[in-house]
């Protein structure tokens, strides 16, 4: 793909917490409508490594620019503002509110006037608002109205995502977002990444399903110990081929495995 500015980019993220040596010298670069893939075995860094570029840790070590500004993230509010969103694997979804309520979550929308002054909230403009963000995405739901606990797995998780693309304009980090779903369901949410893609926003995606990465993955970024060991493109090396990178049992010169 033709290199662009980075959206993204993070430079010697180091981490470590006692003894134990979580994340040293990782360096990763995020470009404009990209879908990155993160992998690697447990215990490879993959969680502190997204933790860290949402704000939920601070590194050691290292830095991280967003089109090209250094920046620090105290907290996930911050990287949120920044328009980074982060669509964890429990999804944060209150199962008891309705579609669009979740997707405002945390940003609900008072009424003007007097009556947003004392907590009254604008429930028809969130439920347009809702209603639109999904049908851009095509998410389809019986009804914007329903409950959350109405949903399948895979409709799930597209509110989710939904709700993520509705505030982050930059960057979406997905962790293992096809996890516990059934073939037909992980597939939905597969389209769903590959039309926020299309939409402009770059995408990291953490994944120990290889066929899911392979699929929607431009790059992948490889970490086994902490380390960033290969940046391979899935277009041209098997999944074989990464999986031992991941294990160690084939280890590349440099950084760069396949291309990127």
């Amino acid at each position: 793909m033709p290199r662009q500015t980075p959206v993204l980019e993070a430079h010697g993220i180091s981490k470590s917490f006692g003894h134990v040596r979580a994340l040293e010298d990782v360096s990763i670069e995020l470009f404009p409508s990209e879908v990155l893939g993160l992998v690697g075995d447990n215990g490879a860094g993959k969680s502190t490594l997204i933790k860290i570029l949402s704000g939920a840790y601070l590194p050691d070590h290292g830095e991280i620019t967003l089109h090209g500004r250094p920046v620090v993230f105290h907290n996930p509010g911050e990287a949120r503002h920044a328009g980074i969103e982060t669509v964890y694997q429990d999804l944060a979804l209150a199962p008891h509110l309705d579609v669009a309520a979740n997707v405002f979550l945390g940003r609900e929308r008072p009424r003007t006037g007097l009556l947003g002054q004392i907590g009254f909230l604008d429930h028809p403009a969130m439920r347009r608002e809702a209603e639109q963000h999904l049908q851009d995405l095509r998410v389809h739901v019986k009804s914007i109205r329903q409950t959350v606990d109405q949903l399948s797995g895979g409709q799930r998780q597209s509110v989710a995502v939904a709700r993520a693309v509705s505030w982050g304009k930059d960057i979406i980090i997905m962790d293992e977002p096809t996890a516990a779903l059934g073939v037909a369901q992980a597939g939905m949410v597969l389209e769903l990444i590959l039309r926020v893609k299309q939409a402009g926003v770059a995408v990291i995606l953490i994944s120990h399903n290889m066929p899911h990465v392979f699929q929607v993955a431009d790059r992948m970024i490889v970490l086994r110990q902490g380390r960033r060991v290969a940046t391979v493109n899935p277009h041209e090396v098997s999944m074989e081929h990464v999986v031992s990178l991941m294990t160690g049992a084939v280890t590349i010169g440099g950084n760069l495995a396949g291309g990127g």
